[in-house]
């Protein structure tokens, strides 16, 4: 086992005070119905600092001065069962968990209220890391048993409970060469992924059917899992962001939105290309499209260490805010246009996010002053600019109405500036038509 995830636990307790106390929740299998289970995917905050990948288990971090680290790493998890290990697989019990996952002591899940409370009697600063508040009706009574059943005469211990998001998250902002490698590979399968579903795509197809195309080119690159569920969004249908019922046949003449990005090694990549149905822009497709592309590569020119956050949506911003003005969609000069935000019915959303072990990453846009992040290097994030024109835009000439464009591309920020880590999904319109025509 790599020893990255002690370096990792190491580099949070170098942030936290004397006498810390670290409690970790995994997630737990979810049931589909009766006794068929939803594939497990175990928390990245979790694994993040455990590397311990099956269901209901809890690490616990405690300030040990007897320990090189300064602390000590005890791991809770289910115990073997052979029984159980034939039906759904291997375990790793808490001999694997010593042995394998570099835990100092390990033991049985059933255990852990009797755990907690035998080792938090002498921690004041309890941290807990529970996305899905799965203890949040034991954590009171962990905090004051100490307190509540001592003698009158003994010290107290008054625990104060921080999340643990506030240090660990800024940390997984800034990836290492490993975890780039991982998204890097994501990014690359979903590429062929979406080269895949162009080819596919023609005039009479379900959107079901080009949705199972790009998982399929996923699995021959050893994924087994999408990073959210795909969006494949024909026509009217594209301008739900969210749109995931992926059913309706594809009709000649629509625009095609695809956002779709596979995972491998627990990371994600985030795609979005949108193009003709029948590989042929339209006059009035070619305009909303190109000023999309436009934004959105004016915006990946201002990535480079030291470049504000909001310096990239704001470029988006404000070149689409003049593109639909010039089209007549929009009234008023470009200062009234800013000024009153009028853009903001046809650009919905934000144009951006960061990206890693969760598709929408964890981290703070905003320095501890409350200023915008600075960009630096080693951060992973999209750029996704968008315009979206409903079928009831009766004030727009009808060429336009019933589309949605979004383009989204996965950037590395280097030390010399950025890297667009999808790029070879076909993006210009030359690209894009000459892969679906020929």
């Amino acid at each position: 086992m790599t020893n990255i995830y002690q370096i990792r636990r190491e580099a949070l307790f170098k942030q936290l005070p004397e006498n810390s106390f670290v409690i970790l929740s995994g997630y737990q299998q979810k049931i589909r119905s009766k006794n068929i289970k939803y594939h497990f995917r175990q928390d990245n905050d979790f694994l993040y600092l455990t590397g311990f990948d099956e269901p209901d288990a809890v690490a616990i971090l405690a300030a040990d001065k007897g320990a090189a680290s300064g602390f000590s790493f005890t791991l809770l998890c289910r115990p073997k069962d052979p029984s159980q290990e034939v039906s759904f697989g291997e375990r790793a019990g808490t001999e694997g968990a010593i042995a394998n996952f570099g835990a100092d002591d390990a033991f049985d899940i059933a255990e852990l209220n009797e755990v907690v409370l035998s080792k938090i009697v002498d921690h004041q600063h309890i941290y807990i890391s529970d996305e899905l508040s799965r203890f949040s009706t034991q954590i009171v009574g962990w905090l004051n048993h100490q307190r509540m059943t001592t003698p009158f005469d003994t010290v107290k211990q008054y625990r104060s409970l921080t999340p643990l998001a506030k240090y660990l998250h800024p940390m997984r902002v800034i990836k290492s060469e490993e975890e780039i490698n991982h998204i890097k590979a994501a990014v690359a399968a979903s590429v062929d992924g979406h080269k895949a579903v162009m080819q596919a795509c023609k005039p009479g197809i379900n959107e079901a059917l080009l949705s199972a195309t790009f998982d399929f080119t996923l699995s021959q690159f050893g994924s087994t899992d999408v990073a959210y569920p795909n969006i494949v969004a024909a026509g009217n249908n594209a301008c739900c962001l969210h749109y995931e019922e992926n059913c309706c046949t594809v009709e000649d003449g629509q625009m095609l939105l695809i956002d779709a990005g596979g995972e491998l090694n627990h990371y994600a990549s985030d795609i979005t290309r949108s193009y003709p149905v029948n590989g042929k822009f339209t006059d009035a497709q070619k305009h909303i499209y190109q000023l999309v592309l436009s934004a959105l590569d004016s915006a990946i020119a201002k990535v480079q260490p030291g470049t504000p956050w909001n310096e990239l949506y704001e470029t988006c911003i404000e070149l689409m805010a003049k593109g639909l003005l010039e089209l007549g969609f929009l009234s008023g000069n470009i200062e009234e246009v800013m000024e009153s935000q009028s853009y903001k019915r046809f650009t919905v959303h934000k144009t951006g996010h960061w990206l890693g072990m969760d598709v929408h990453d964890v981290g703070p846009y905003h320095d501890s002053d409350g200023n915008w992040r600075r960009l630096e290097p080693g951060m992973v994030f999209t750029i996704e600019p968008g315009i979206y024109i409903p079928l009831d835009a009766i004030d727009v000439p009808s060429a336009y109405r019933g589309m949605g464009i979004r383009i989204e591309d996965d950037i590395l920020v280097t030390e010399s500036g950025h890297e667009n880590l999808s790029v070879n999904a076909p993006r210009t319109i030359e690209e894009i038509q000459a892969i679906m025509l020929n």
